[in-house]
């Protein structure tokens, strides 16, 4: 009977691939929030390689195969270049707080609206889904040039995308919601796109977008409660807010992390940040000058009409000084506070209090 199961040796099962894995008898454990991304940092799975000379997309800890083709160009090859500490915690509140822009905005609050009003919301709305496209555009190129050695911040970007996707279809919703439609393209994008996206590292990427642009944006989001005409709009933007706030600790605990481990490249990070505050600058000079357009809509929907916006301008300027404060945070967050207070700052020295 045995003889009968024995297979030809033409068949016989090789397993020697047996021998060739990941360090074994690992066993994860789901913390209170799950099986998270941290809960399987562990081991030798943890361990994350300063420099990657990973190019064939083997996940990590997996035994490399010699023979395997390199299946990408993976330029972000360094961990100090994508790093950051809170990655994992990122990653798994982004799956938790996603929404639908179809089912969770109340649609129905929204009630016709004077001419001017609408228009202005539409106009913004229009802004929003350019910045939001970019936002979502940058960060996908750069997914596909880091090592899958550093599978969290890939992650983190990966779902960044899709919230970004959310945000221009939620916005580009409201603007065909109510009668009005589409406007005019702002233009004030155009040098937003230029210097992001010209990036020649991941670094210069990340301090443009997220701690200067996307900072800047999530001001505004959270202000949405002032400018915002129905629930519909102020739940819009309370939700744009939540997920624009972990685009930008995405940036800061990168840029600390880099500041930490690099500190060789301090000095070309202070010169993004010169680049950006010049920029800032110019808006706290005249909070009309850049975006004139998108301005404008802000002040008539700020004070509740054209015919109030006088009013609704001394609230745009209030906004703007905020998103000040709220940069120079950030940028102290993430340790390089002292460029406020030791000169370095194009930034008139009297903003150092507001840090």
């Amino acid at each position: 009977m045995s003889e009968a199961l024995e297979l030809p040796k033409e068949h016989e099962v090789d397993v020697s691939w047996l021998d060739d894995m990941g360090e074994w008898g690992i066993k994860a454990e789901p913390s209170n929030r799950g099986m998270t991304l941290a809960d399987i940092q562990i081991s030798s799975y943890g361990e994350l390689p300063d420099v990657s000379d990973n190019q064939t997309g083997r996940p990590r800890g997996a035994t490399a195969r010699p023979e395997a083709y390199r299946v990408g160009d993976y330029g972000v090859n360094n961990v100090s270049e994508i790093w950051l500490d809170n990655a994992e915690f990122l990653y798994e509140e982004a799956l938790q707080r996603q929404w639908s822009s179809a089912t969770d905005v109340p649609w129905e609050t929204i009630k016709p609206l004077p001419d001017d009003v609408e228009e202005a919301e539409c106009l913004l709305c229009t802004f929003f889904t350019e910045v939001e496209f970019v936002a979502g555009d940058v960060p996908a190129r750069w997914i596909g040039k880091t090592s899958a050695d550093y599978l969290e911040p890939r992650n983190v970007l990966a779902a960044q995308v899709m919230d970004e996707a959310r945000h221009m279809d939620v916005f580009r919703k409201r603007a065909l919601a109510n009668g009005g439609g589409l406007m005019r393209m702002s233009g004030s994008t155009s040098g937003f796109v230029g210097s992001i996206d010209l990036s020649r590292d991941f670094t210069e990427m990340s301090t443009r977008l997220h701690i200067s642009g996307e900072g800047a944006v999530l001001t505004m989001f959270r202000m949405g409660e002032l400018f915002g005409q129905n629930e519909a709009e102020k739940t819009m933007y309370r939700l744009c807010a939540q997920d624009e706030a972990r685009h930008v600790a995405f940036g800061v605990m990168h840029l600390r992390y880099l500041g930490a481990t690099a500190p060789e490249r301090r000095e070309e990070i202070e010169v993004y940040l010169d680049e950006a505050e010049g920029q800032i600058l110019a808006g706290q000079q005249n909070p009309a000058s850049q975006a004139s357009e998108t301005s404008e809509a802000l002040a008539v929907l700020l004070g509740g009409g054209q015919q109030n916006y006088d009013e609704g301008y001394k609230q745009l300027l209030a906004i703007r000084k905020r998103q000040l404060k709220e940069y120079m945070k950030r940028v102290e967050s993430a340790g390089f506070g002292d460029r406020f207070t030791n000169g370095r700052s194009p930034l008139p020295k009297q903003y150092a209090s507001m840090v």
